[in-house]
């Protein structure tokens, strides 16, 4: 692993609160959290700023730490101990399911035998689903429980299908805490609520239908060092070439050019191209692509004339634009609606 320059130290922006609440679960369990804290370089006296953040890689040490010398994955979160490796049996149960839908319905469902203090579910509305935690007794499990759970699934929803998942929106039911400038980092969406009905995250009900990209050998590999899940952040988004085609295909956006369906999108011109090639696709073909399909539901649902079909597809006459559709169905647009209408 490359060492890191001191001139770009790593950012503290986890709240130093999240350590307290871990430090909280030693106090519950009568075990003392030296050697831990020790671990992530945190002193005591830098515990008790309440406004004070750790970098990622500080809580990630002491978060596992704290699991194995407590023997509880939950970090003190729930009425009974989640035993070291529980959340890796969860996911292991899951790892067979031939979609992330299938996986997260399975993990929320097997979650509920371990933990009995709160209620995951999955659930779809729409174009939205909805990752849900509701408590047995409301206000008993506190902040930190209820994020640590929520960015747990979020994280490995990521990992099984290797794809970032966009946040749409995060509640919590609570007040917003002194740390609320986090929340913007570890639930990044443009619909975070607090004092809610129940803790929740919500993103496009479309992942669901992608296919798991992991197997048992990833999944070893990955419960080795599961913490960083939490705080992975994944370039790729196996569902940018479908959106990328339905803002295409958008009235709505004024042109089609990379800066403004990057802006549509929610991300910059650069991005949007090297996602697009990560992928296999370009920005242009996928253009082609959308103007083609279009091309041909007029043709085979309309009469128009050849002419007004290449006009509503973007081509600047009729010729370009046979040439053109030739080339992409090796059939002329003319001989594409003959042999339609013969069938």
């Amino acid at each position: 692993m490359p060492s890191r320059s001191p001139t770009n130290p790593p950012i503290a922006a986890t709240p130093m609160a999240f350590a307290r609440s871990i430090t909280a679960a030693y106090q519950r369990y009568g075990e003392s959290p030296a050697q831990a804290l020790k671990l992530a370089q945190i002193t005591p006296t830098q515990l008790k700023q309440p406004t004070a953040n750790i970098t990622a890689h500080q809580m990630e040490l002491l978060s596992g730490a704290a699991m194995q010398e407590l023997d509880d994955e939950g970090l003190g979160a729930f009425s009974r101990k989640l035993p070291w490796g529980s959340y890796g049996m969860l996911a292991r149960a899951s790892i067979s399911s031939p979609n992330l839908g299938v996986a997260l319905k399975r993990w929320c469902r097997h979650h509920a035998l371990i933990a009995d203090d709160i209620t995951l579910r999955l659930a779809t509305s729409g174009d939205t689903a909805a990752i849900t935690v509701e408590e047995k007794v409301p206000g008993q499990v506190e902040e930190f429980g209820l994020v640590h759970v929520l960015r747990n699934i979020h994280g490995l929803a990521c990992w099984y299908v290797d794809s970032r998942i966009p946040l749409q929106g995060a509640r919590f039911p609570f007040e917003a805490p002194a740390h609320v400038d986090a929340y913007a980092l570890m639930f990044p969406s443009p619909g975070l609520q607090f004092n809610a009905a129940q803790a929740e995250i919500r993103f496009d009900a479309r992942y669901l239908a992608l296919p798991l990209r992991r197997d048992e050998k990833a999944l070893q590999q990955m419960l080795q060092r599961a913490l960083p899940l939490t705080v992975l952040q994944y370039r790729r988004d196996r569902l940018l070439v479908e959106q990328v085609r339905q803002a295409l295909g958008n009235p709505a956006v004024v042109s089609h050019n990379a800066e403004t369906l990057a802006a549509a999108l929610n991300m910059s011109p650069r991005s949007l191209h090297r996602q697009l090639q990560e992928e296999g696709a370009s920005l242009q073909k996928l253009k082609d692509e959308v103007r083609f399909e279009k091309a041909k539901d007029l043709l085979l649902r309309t009469s128009k004339p050849i002419k007004q079909v290449a006009e509503a597809s973007g081509f600047r006459n009729e010729k370009s634009f046979t040439r053109a559709f030739r080339e992409w169905a090796k059939v002329s647009p003319g001989t594409l609606r003959i042999s339609a209408h013969r069938s």
